[in-house]
């Protein structure tokens, strides 16, 4: 407690600086209101898979002939900069404090929602977890599953094939490189599930996790991500 209140004290009296423009970040969440605000957000977008549309509740041509194995979207930001700065620190600089601050701004536009029972971060394969030290999904989703009442799942679920970089591939070659990734290690409790990532690129992870879930009986399920990769037109 006594930390907590030196720390808040600390804050206010020396804050650190945003992580974008230097400026003074008194709120410490790492970026100050400007350049929070001017994140470009992803609205309006497809319902089944994020992918931005002129009008607010239509569904994209692609779901309309191929809809995903989950039943619904939701993404923050576009991955464009600097959302796509903040991101690859998180994962790869070991910048864990922005993971509050995306699990904050999830909360925010999830409000009113019903929380699903549980959320279940992508899982990296343990070889890869060892050697990044963690798992960023995880970051997000533990200070995000505590702001919404919902069970963190962290055991369910197992990447048992260590995959290759999707990045560079087609949508088929993701597919491909994804087939059989993923298990249940043991049944899971609950019949709404979130799937949580940092980004969606073509929702081939995602979409391999939701079938995995819906194959264990899980009868709702929704895949939230930080920020989605927009093809160019």
């Amino acid at each position: 407690m006594v930390y907590h209140w030196l720390n808040r004290l600390q804050q206010r009296l020396w804050p650190s600086p945003c992580s974008l423009c230097l400026a003074p970040d008194p709120s410490g969440r790492g970026l100050c209101p400007g350049c929070l605000a001017d994140l470009p957000r992803l609205d309006p977008c497809c319902p089944h898979c994020a992918l931005p549309l002129a009008t607010a509740g239509q569904v994209c041509g692609h779901c309309q002939r191929r809809p995903p194995r989950f039943d619904a979207a939701v993404a923050l930001f576009r991955y464009a900069p600097p959302v796509d700065v903040l991101i690859q620190g998180l994962k790869f600089g070991q910048a864990l404090h922005f993971a509050p601050l995306f699990a904050e701004l999830l909360a925010a536009r999830l409000a009113g929602q019903r929380p699903p029972d549980c959320i279940l971060p992508v899982p990296l394969h343990p070889r890869r977890q060892r050697e990044r030290g963690f798992n960023q999904a995880v970051e997000i989703a533990r200070p995000l599953a505590r702001r919404l009442g919902s069970r963190l799942e962290l055991e369910s679920c197992v990447r048992r094939r260590a995959t290759a970089p999707q990045t560079g591939l087609s949508a088929a070659a993701r597919r491909r490189n994804l087939r059989d990734a993923f298990v249940l290690a043991r049944p899971l409790a609950g019949r709404s599930v979130a799937i949580l990532d940092d980004v969606m690129t073509t929702g081939g992870t995602l979409d391999a996790i939701a079938d995995v879930l819906r194959r264990g009986g899980v009868e709702h399920i929704e895949a939230w991500v930080c920020a989605r990769t927009v093809p160019h037109a």
